[in-house]
C-alpha cells in the first residue's frame, strides 16, 4: 500500500494518540490529515497517564459512532483501548496497538485484560523500544490474541523514529481491518483522496 494513496476504513476511525497526543511529524498526524473522516480521541490532559480517565473518553467517542469502530493507538493509547473494550467490547472492531506503554511501568496491569481482546487486533512493537521491552510486548500480544509484529529497531514508533507516512503501519491497518468481522477496507473517493 502506497504511502500517498489515501484509504479509509467502511466505518468510524478512531485515533488514540500516547502520552503528550502526536505531534505533526506523528505517522497518527500524518495519517488523520490523509483522512480528514476520521477521529481523534481527546484527553482532557495529555501529560497525566489516567487509565480509566482516557479510557472513559475512547467508550464516549466508540458510542458516538454509527458502526463498530476501528481504532488505530499508539503508547498509552494502547492501554487505554484495551482498558475502553473491557467496556463496549461490542462496538470496537479491531484495534492496531502500536508501541504499546509498560502496563508495569504504569501501574495499570491489573487493570488491563488478561485475556484474548474479543476483536481483531494486531500489536506492533519495535525491538529497542523505550517504552517496552519486545519481549513484554510478545507476551501482552499473546494475552489479548493479537498478531504480534516485529518491525525492527525503530524506537517509540513515533516521530523520532523518522518513519514519515508509515506506509508499512497503513498496509498493516489494511491487513487487520481484511481480518476483522467489521467489513473490507477500501480506498477513498477520488474527492477525499485529493482533499488530503
Amino acid at each position: 500500500m502506497d504511502a500517498g494513496e489515501a484509504v479509509k476504513w467502511a466505518g468510524p476511525v478512531l485515533v488514540a494518540p500516547g502520552l503528550r497526543g502526536s505531534g505533526e511529524a506523528h505517522w497518527q498526524t500524518r495519517w488523520a490529515r490523509r483522512h480528514p473522516h476520521w477521529r481523534r480521541v481527546e484527553q482532557a490532559d495529555w501529560n497525566v497517564a489516567d487509565l480509566d480517565a482516557w479510557a472513559r473518553r475512547i467508550v464516549e467517542a466508540v458510542l458516538q459512532a454509527d458502526a463498530p469502530v476501528l481504532i488505530v493507538a499508539h503508547s498509552f493509547g494502547c492501554l487505554a483501548s484495551v482498558r475502553a473494550a473491557a467496556f463496549q467490547s461490542d462496538l470496537i472492531a479491531a484495534a492496531l496497538l502500536v508501541a504499546p506503554a509498560d502496563p508495569d511501568k504504569f501501574g495499570v496491569a491489573a487493570r488491563l485484560a488478561q485475556a484474548p481482546l474479543p476483536f481483531a487486533s494486531t500489536l506492533v512493537a519495535s525491538r529497542d523500544d523505550p517504552w517496552l521491552p519486545q519481549a513484554a510486548a510478545r507476551r501482552w500480544a499473546g494475552a489479548w490474541g493479537s498478531r504480534f509484529v516485529d518491525i525492527g529497531a525503530r524506537g517509540h514508533v513515533n516521530a523520532d523514529s523518522g518513519l514519515g507516512d508509515w506506509a508499512e503501519g497503513l498496509h498493516l491497518l489494511d491487513e487487520l481491518a481484511r481480518r476483522s468481522d467489521a467489513g473490507p477496507y477500501a480506498p477513498a473517493p477520488a474527492a477525499l483522496r485529493h482533499a488530503a
